[in-house]
């Protein structure tokens, strides 16, 4: 049998953690939260469930990842969001997972797998979305701690050295709360995203920044399907086509302060 730590990180979650934490107290075995000092009751929350509560400065979604890493128990590790929830047909599969042998406590594991890959379905304005490069939304979230890394400033990918497999359950992501919480956030990422351009050196930035914008637009409303996904879908892939535009911006601005300070 497979013990199970859930890690979140937060910051200022108060209204979303809640249904995060039930969704996924029958399956864990610890809960921890990393809690990035929330200034309304996150915490609080999160300690009417047991919650291991940690703190840090946030920094980076990457290194903060895996700092909870770290404070986590168990070896088995689902990482959860806290604008996330653990569908039904998930959390049963994985109460199946964790009584099957586990290979660590020196039982024979046929299966073998160290980590496993979980769709994600994203509820946004009001509907689900189908379309648009949000679904099926495959993430790397089920995992063992011992082989696994976190990297990137911003839409942070994790690392397994080890085998992978597939479950059929759904995370279900709760998103933007609204199209202004979209943009704010997009705002927010495209700083590390411009960062990690200027560190790349990509160049023709200025073309890129031209060009990229409605090219993501189209990308997202035609190809990816986001105009069957209705209003919702429009506003996808005209604020991802912003957000193109913006973190090449903010790109260019970085290298021209960088080339002001040389000279």
């Amino acid at each position: 049998m497979k013990n199970l730590s859930v890690v979140i990180i937060t910051l200022n979650e108060e209204d979303r953690v809640e249904e995060a934490l039930k969704s996924c107290r029958d399956i864990a075995d610890e809960i921890v939260v990393l809690d990035s000092f929330s200034t309304d009751k996150t915490c609080e929350v999160a300690a009417r469930y047991d919650a291991v509560i940690y703190k840090n400065v946030f920094n980076d979604y990457g290194s903060q990842k895996n700092l909870s890493l770290e404070k986590a128990s168990h070896e088995w590790i689902l990482n959860l969001d806290a604008d996330e929830r653990v569908s039904e047909r998930l959390k049963n599969e994985i109460l199946a997972f964790k009584q099957k042998p586990d290979p660590e406590a020196g039982e024979d594991d046929v299966d073998g797998a160290d980590g496993f890959l979980i769709n994600r379905k994203t509820f946004y304005l009001g509907r689900w979305i189908k379309h648009s490069g949000w679904y099926p939304d495959c993430k790397l979230r089920l995992f063992r701690k011992s082989k696994s890394r976190w990297q990137g400033r911003i839409h942070e990918a994790l690392v397994l050295e080890g085998k992978t497999s597939r479950m059929s359950g759904d995370i279900l992501h709760f998103t933007y709360r609204n199209i202004t919480d979209h943009i704010q956030r997009l705002n927010s990422y495209s700083r590390f995203q411009a960062l990690d351009i200027v560190e790349k050196k990509k160049k023709l930035l200025y073309l890129r920044t031209f060009l990229l914008p409605p090219i993501t637009f189209l990308r997202f409303y035609f190809w990816k399907l986001g105009i069957l996904d209705g209003f919702p879908g429009l506003v996808i892939a005209l604020v991802s086509s912003w957000a193109t535009a913006s973190k090449y911006l903010k790109a260019i601005e970085l290298k021209r302060k960088s080339r002001g300070k040389q000279n």
